[in-house]
C-alpha cells in the first residue's frame, strides 16, 4: 500500500443515502422519532431530511429497495449511521424520544471520549445517537495516546441532563 499524509483536517462525511423499504416509515421513525426535518420529497422513491435547514443530512430513497428486507447477518454493508448531537442534554432529548416511541436500544456505552446509544431503524440498520466530550477531557494514556473504553452509559443521569 503507497504511504501518503494524512487525509486534511477538517474533512468530514456530509451526508448518508439508505436504502429503505418504506419511504413514510422511515420518515415516521427519522422525522417523527428523532426529529428531523424534511427539506425535499421526490415522490414516493426519495426523501431529504437535516436538522436545522441543511440541504440534507439523510437521503432516504426506495429506488432499489421498496417493499425489500435487511441484508441478512454475515453479509457487508453499513454497520451503523452515526448521528452527532452537539451537546449532552440534545442527546438527551434524542434518548427521551426513542424511549417514548418505545424502540428498544441494542447498546448503550460511555467511550471516554463520547458517550453513544445503539438501536436499529424499521429497516433495521444500525444507528447511533452520539456526543463527543470536549477534547481536553478525552482519556489519555501516560504517553497522551487516546486511550478510549468502552463502559456501560447510565441512562437515567443521561435522562436527567435534558432538563439541564
Amino acid at each position: 500500500m503507497p504511504s501518503h499524509p494524512p487525509i486534511i483536517a477538517g474533512t468530514r462525511i456530509g451526508h448518508v443515502h439508505l436504502k429503505v423499504a418504506d419511504l413514510e416509515r422511515a420518515l415516521g421513525f427519522y422525522c417523527g422519532v428523532l426529529g428531523f426535518e424534511l427539506m425535499q420529497r421526490m415522490g414516493s422513491g426519495a426523501a431529504f431530511i437535516s436538522a436545522g435547514g441543511y440541504h440534507h443530512h439523510i437521503g432516504l430513497n426506495t429506488w432499489e429497495s421498496k417493499g425489500g428486507h435487511p441484508p441478512p447477518p454475515g453479509t457487508t454493508g453499513l454497520f451503523h449511521t452515526a448521528i452527532l448531537y452537539p451537546t449532552r442534554p440534545a442527546l438527551a432529548d434524542a434518548l427521551f424520544r426513542v424511549i417514548e416511541a418505545g424502540i428498544e436500544l441494542d447498546g448503550a456505552s460511555d467511550h471516554g471520549v463520547s458517550e453513544a446509544l445503539y438501536l436499529r431503524d424499521p429497516d433495521q440498520n444500525g444507528v447511533e445517537l452520539y456526543r463527543d466530550r470536549p477534547k481536553e477531557e478525552w482519556p489519555r494514556a501516560p504517553d497522551g495516546s487516546l486511550a478510549m473504553f468502552t463502559k456501560r452509559l447510565d441512562l437515567e443521569d443521561l435522562l436527567r441532563a435534558r432538563d439541564a
